[in-house]
């Protein structure tokens, strides 16, 4: 008998892209005239940079301008792409036995074609979002077409930075993972800890860099009236290139994963057994889920909430000297940070080295904690010392303002400070240590996989509690902190400045958050590299290659011990999976801190810098009510449709894997058979990633189009509500992950109930932790850019009297934002199979 379905297919994207477009740039023509009269309607975008170059205006340290100080940032910034590329060739020098680099290649190869395939798709997306810009900045702002072009180029400068870092990622991850399994050999854990966390912090280091460098030079190079816009293009381009990035990478890897992980339960195999063709779409999926989704939502995270903060300090402080002095201070500080952090790192590692490096055994999750540690402690240091330096003597109008340096810098300590403290949060609802994932160990042993799954989902709630208590009073002493100096400095209006100085103190705690940008980065991008690792060990069959022991004592030096190689790479797994765990709630919550401050950017267009329809923001105005409603209506159909997307690609894939694996007579699977899994996970994830991000897209131009005022109510809903799913999925996936790594190294317990119970718990939370609560961060800023735009063209035109124009374009978009959330269910629906005789 066999069976026969739906042809898998790409998704049929070019001709409803050019359909689409075409529609857009229709739309923006015949509203031309009504948005060429709004041309003059001052926003965010309009402002102009005031002179960092003018000495007289601020002066530095005796007479520096600040444009020179900031200048000095690009060597820093340079100086940490240099670090990045010394530990590149560092890692692939590191000693390799041919098997597993062979395996790790394959790994790289197969992922270098799913990042060609994305950055194909990429392009579309941005062709879509270009003509809303275009619309905007050409037709609404009347700016020249080169300066039109210079946004563009931007805004794919931000694109290509998402997707550079994201590529560098996956690169040093497979030389790592193929050098850490052949370290395990030796049966020294040290450098089965010492090789991912290199390979992690110098994609952090890169990563952070980067995005310095590119922010510097449109802060230093490009003139003063279109920086601004410069910056927004640039946000916007990273923003989607994270969001699609991010959405695609978890549905493939949680395909691939699940697909994978099942045949453990069907046919009694081990998880890597290299007869199972999804194993090598599993380990792609390691990279594009766990590192590229990661770093370029990294990227992302760290330059929007760079942009909301530099668009507020020029919205909200009128004084050019003010202006320019916390300019200063706010990329000063971010220099900084990469100087910290390659200080925490070069300290713990001498730390890490004395402690462990000879030891036999020791808790990997322990150096990595004391790195987190003393980044934030150093970072805090740093804070305080430059703070001081810059903002000792700080002045407005002869008036000096003594307190203000330690008032700042005791608000970015509060989020230097939850980048240490969530972390070791999630872990008591994460770790292979916690009570909770214990729990869920101990809850699968009477009651199986129903259980298992409920425990976990206990872990998720609880942990999303404590974290959002945690944000509340870190938030909460950031106001207190707020209502001093910074009240008095940042606007001359007080009922404007104790508002406006509260914003500004939530956008520095996003700040404060990721002070340890690049450790926060090292410590997530250690997961995929120990997980890698089992894989590549199991693959490349170290253990039957003819006198291999021999060979390996002759060309390396070192006795071999299997048995403990395997129970090292097992354990570290569990270290990697924590702290995974623990990255994820500090990108989603820098996510939320910061879209608070570029939501202001929004309510201060819409209520003409807080004088008007300040009434509108209320519970009482209907339309906000119905934002608010709607903002949660849609966290909730990106959750299912993301898993929904997951769902039917693991089916296709289980259902391919299950009727070609071949358990005897065969040593590995054939390539044919693992290049056609990869299909299938490459087919879906396209599939999902193009139906969610359109919903998306026209959603957001739909809520703008609707009512302003129901736009900020969406936009907070969105993020408060999104904050709160995202963790409680993050953490429940977290539980479920170490629960069954529990059972696989410390109890042993592979092939019994107990492991099957544990496995289904694992593949349930699949989905939850690394594709819908992860691509939540993303979706939020790219909302929340994106629709800065949308809402100003629809004000351009209800300016215009053009009310009429602008409820028609409202339900257009709501209608085609339907059409594609439809699809996002019922057009990846599960269908039966049709038997054949």
């Amino acid at each position: 008998m066999t069976f026969a379905h739906n042809a898998l297919a790409p998704p049929r994207a070019s001709l409803a892209t050019y359909l689409l477009s075409a529609l857009l740039v229709f739309l923006a023509l015949t509203s031309l005239p009504a948005l060429a009269a709004a041309g003059g309607h001052v926003s965010e975008v309009n402002l102009v940079l005031p002179d960092l170059a003018d000495s007289a205006l601020v002066s530095f340290f005796g007479g520096i301008s600040g444009w020179t100080l900031l200048s000095y940032g690009l060597l820093v910034a340079v100086g940490g792409l240099t670090f990045g590329a010394v530990i590149y060739r560092r890692i692939r020098r590191l000693p390799v036995h041919r098997s597993m680099a062979e395996i790790s290649e394959l790994i790289y190869e197969t992922c270098k074609t799913y990042m060609i395939t994305q950055g194909k798709f990429l392009l579309i997306l941005q062709a879509l979002t270009a003509v809303i810009m275009i619309g905007y900045f050409y037709f609404v702002q009347q700016l020249a077409v080169s300066e039109v072009a210079t946004i563009l180029a931007f805004s794919v400068i931000g694109i290509a930075g998402s997707f550079g870092v994201a590529w560098f990622g996956i690169r040093i991850n497979t030389l790592a993972n193929s050098r850490t399994a052949f370290a395990s050999l030796a049966a020294k854990p040290y450098q089965i800890y010492a090789i991912p966390i290199t390979s992690g912090i110098s994609i952090g280091m890169l990563l952070i860099s980067t995005e310095l460098l590119i922010m510097l030079c449109i802060m230093l190079f490009i003139p003063a009236s279109l920086a601004g816009k410069c910056f927004i293009g640039f946000a916007i381009g990273e923003s989607l290139g994270a969001a699609a990035l991010r959405i695609a990478g978890g549905i493939f890897t949680k395909i691939a994963d699940i697909g994978s992980d099942l045949m453990k339960i069907e046919f009694g195999i081990q998880e890597d057994d290299a007869r199972n063709p999804g194993v090598i779409a599993d380990c792609a999926g390691d990279n594009a889920g766990d590192s590229v989704g990661p770093t370029a939502d990294g990227f992302e995270t760290y330059g929007v909430t760079g942009v909301a903060l530099i668009t507020f300090i020029m919205l909200a402080v009128p004084e050019a000297a003010v202006q320019v002095q916390l300019l200063v201070w706010l990329f000063a500080m971010r220099v900084m940070m990469i100087v910290a952090s390659g200080i925490s790192y070069f300290g713990n590692q001498m730390l890490a080295r004395r402690l462990y490096g000879d030891k036999q055994r020791f808790n990997f999750e322990a150096p990595l904690t004391s790195l987190v540690w003393i980044t934030s402690l150093v970072s805090l240091v740093i804070t305080f010392i430059v703070s001081y330096l810059l903002m000792g003597q700080f002045a407005v109008n002869g008036r000096a303002y003594t307190d203000l340096w330690w008032q700042l810098s005791l608000i970015i300590t509060l989020g230097t400070l939850a980048g240490a403290i969530i972390p070791e949060v999630v872990k008591v609802f994460t770790s292979t240590n916690s009570k909770h994932v214990r729990e869920v160990v101990t809850a699968s042993e009477a009651g199986g996989a129903s259980l298992n799954i409920l425990s976990g989902l206990v872990a998720g709630y609880f942990s999303a509690f404590w974290i959002g208590v945690i944000i509340v009073g870190l938030m909460s002493g950031s106001y207190l902190l707020s209502q001093y100096d910074l009240t008095a400095v940042i606007n001359p209006d007080s009922a404007k400045a104790a508002m406006m100085a509260a914003v500004f103190s939530f956008g520095l705690v996003a700040f404060g958050f990721l002070g340890m940008g690049p450790v926060t980065i090292a410590v997530d991008s250690y997961g995929p590299v120990t997980d890698n690792a089992q894989s590549v060990y199991e693959l490349s069959m170290i253990e039957q290659v003819p006198d291999v022991a021999a060979e390996i004592k002759r060309d390396f030096g070192f006795d071999v011990d299997f048995t403990s190689a395997k129970f090292l790479l097992e354990e570290n797994d569990g270290a990697g999976n924590t702290f995974k765990a623990t990255a994820k709630p500090v990108l989603i919550g820098t996510a939320v801190v910061g879209a608070t401050t570029m939501v202001f950017s929004i309510v201060m267009l819409l209520t003409g810098g807080l004088t008007e329809n300040l009434d509108k923001l209320s519970l009482l105005h209907p339309p906000f009510l119905l934002g608010v409603v709607a903002g949660g209506a849609t966290i909730f159909w990106f959750s299912g449709a993301s898993t929904q997307a997951v769902s039917t690609g693991a089916y296709r894939a289980v259902e391919f894997i299950s009727t070609h694996i071949r358990l005897d007579a065969v040593v590995k699977a054939s390539p044919k058979d693992s290049k056609k899994v990869v299909e299938i996970c490459t087919i879906y994830a396209q599939k999902g990633m193009f139906n969610i991000f359109m919903a998306v897209f026209f959603g957001t131009l739909a809520c703008a189009f609707i009512e302003p005022f129901f736009f900020i109510g969406y936009l907070i809903s969105l993020a408060i509500i999104g904050l709160y799913q995202a963790v409680f999925m993050a953490n429940a996936g977290g539980a479920w992950d170490n629960a069954k790594k529990i059972v696989e190294t410390e109890m042993h317990a592979k092939g019994t109930d107990l492991h099957t119970a544990s496995v289904v718990g694992d593949t349930v939370g699949d989905p939850f932790k690394d594709t819908a609560s992860v691509a939540m961060n993303p979706i939020i800023k790219f909302t929340t850019l994106f629709g800065l735009l949308a809402v100003e063209m629809a004000v351009g035109l209800q300016a215009q009297g053009q009310q009429g124009v602008v409820i028609a374009l409202a339900a257009l978009f709501l209608i085609v934002n339907l059409v594609f959330v439809f699809r996002s269910f019922y057009g990846m629906r599960i269908l039966a199979k049709k038997a054949t005789v």
